[in-house]
């Protein structure tokens, strides 16, 4: 997707909710087109292809969320009021209550996104009060939804990144996430990522219209990663980072599609979901709006011991 939108323009930026590369070059690596199994040296660490909710440790990872949105709802307005010790491990938001407040955080109402930086024509604020919330969808599953939208004005998008507080300011580990858009419209993407101190990690990435992809900025500068994932945000896609000392590990639907081992980061970072308006192609149209659908986030740390 060429260059990617690195740096943001904001200050950068435990619970368990019960509720809740096959290389070339070294770095490149594609998926089977025929469905079949990775390889175990390609399956990620919990073989976590299935539809349902992982849970338990796994190989190096101890799992610190499991998340699959099946608990109480949490109804548009309630992701308010987060401006409390921002970009910590201490952040909150003052309109949750119960697990969703112990688990979960959300960029402010107010903080501008990427697209700001970026000259671009159609730019989004952050806006978790009139674009987050958690309930069932039409067959009973339950769900976080990111309804992102622009005003028929032709005002700002309403963009929404939501923060695991488990795994904010933590070292390592594994981030894994069951997602499918559910709405497409052009003007919209993701780029849930880890960055901070030069370093920056993204998976899932890309605009909602298009394919989702991996990238690896290495600490300090460099020749960024660029690995494709899949085709498609509109098909449900299991996505996956393992980050250990040295070495990036990123899978879609339980294979490796990239790795890197060049200026990996070893300082303690935040994993945040983080859905914006595009940087490529066309701006939201007034008017229009598109969501992200997530049934299940589970989050694991590296090497614990209890």
């Amino acid at each position: 997707m060429g260059s990617h939108a690195a740096r943001h323009h904001h200050k950068k930026g435990l619970l368990i909710s019960c509720a809740v590369v096959l290389t070339a070059a070294g770095l490149l690596g594609l998926p089977r087109a025929d469905g079949a199994p990775a390889a175990d040296g390609a399956a990620d660490a919990c073989r976590t292809t299935s539809v349902h909710l992982p849970r338990g440790d796994c190989g190096p990872f101890w799992q610190v969320l499991a998340e699959d949105f099946n608990g109480d709802e949490v109804p548009l307005g309630a992701f308010s009021d987060c401006e409390h010790h921002v970009d910590t491990s201490a952040a909150y938001c003052g309109g949750l209550s119960g697990t969703y407040r112990d688990n979960w955080w959300a960029y402010p109402t107010g903080w501008r996104d990427t697209a700001n930086s970026r000259d671009r024509d159609v730019v989004g604020v952050y806006h978790p009060e009139d674009t987050v919330s958690v309930g069932p969808a039409a067959d009973g599953d339950g769900r976080m939804t990111i309804r992102m939208w622009r005003p028929a004005d032709g005002g700002p998008v309403h963009a929404a990144a939501v923060v695991p507080r488990a795994v904010m300011e933590m070292a390592y580990g594994k981030y894994s996430a069951r997602i499918k858009v559910t709405k497409a419209a052009p003007g919209y993407k993701s780029a849930w990522l880890h960055y901070g101190g030069g370093c920056e990690m993204d998976h899932p990435e890309g605009e909602w219209t298009g394919s989702l992809t991996a990238f690896h900025h290495p600490c300090g500068g460099g020749e960024q990663g660029s690995f494709p994932g899949a085709d498609d945000w509109t098909e449900w896609h299991t996505v996956s980072t393992e980050w250990t000392p040295g070495h990036v590990r990123f899978f879609v639907d339980g294979r490796q599609i990239g790795q890197d081992t060049r200026e990996v980061p070893d300082q303690p970072l935040s994993w945040v979901l983080q859905n914006e308006s595009a940087l490529e192609g066309p701006g939201a149209a007034p008017g229009s709006s598109s969501q992200l659908d997530i049934t299940w986030v589970a989050a694991y740390a590296y090497d614990w011991t209890a």
